[in-house]
């Protein structure tokens, strides 16, 4: 598994060992001490997540505060999708930039989020199967969320605006500067 960190400190992309022949592949796609040594800190997942949807779905930006936060590690099981981590730590000299990454069945890329980042995703393809590890539990009260298009964050989704499919939740998220604090 390579490791790659982007220029948001502690988030990752993973592009694991892929072996193909006339059968098909084989792949790991999580190994814990692997893991824990790539992205140089220790992640205990508790929970499995995966969600299934359509072409132009914009899900998020979401992201859990305070001692609900939660890191996620993230791929594509089928079809494509653009996902995207804003920084939201107050500390960090990248706080609300963003890092966009293409995830796909085909690649087998994955992307590791870990606590203090908003997260969301838009599926490029007709369709697109998506899976992720959680290493907290999910409590409704501590959800925070951005708006997609924040104008501060301008995050390029490569995609028309028309087209976007989004819940109603979604469409009246806050912007970064009246974002819930992670902290």
């Amino acid at each position: 598994m390579k490791f790659i960190e982007t220029k948001l400190k502690g988030c990752f992309i993973l592009e694991p060992k892929i072996i193909k022949d006339e059968r098909g592949y084989f792949m790991e796609s999580f190994n814990e001490r692997v893991f824990q040594e790539g992205v140089m800190q220790k992640t205990n997942f508790v929970q499995d997540n995966q969600s299934y949807s359509t072409k132009g779905v914009l899900r998020g930006l979401h992201y859990q505060c305070g001692e609900h936060a939660q890191a996620k590690l993230v791929r594509v099981l089928e079809g494509e999708v653009l996902d995207v981590a804003v920084d939201l730590r107050p500390e960090s000299d990248t706080y609300g930039q963003y890092e966009a990454v293409l995830l796909s069945a085909e690649n087998q890329t994955q992307f590791f989020v870990p606590r203090g980042f908003a997260h969301g995703f838009l599926v490029l393809s007709e369709s697109a199967t998506f899976f992720y590890k959680c290493d907290n539990f999910y409590n409704k009260e501590s959800e925070g969320g951005l708006i997609y298009n924040d104008e501060t964050i301008n995050i390029d989704w490569n995609f028309p605006v028309q087209d976007l499919i989004i819940s109603d939740k979604d469409k009246v998220l806050p912007n970064l500067q009246n974002a819930k604090k992670v902290w």
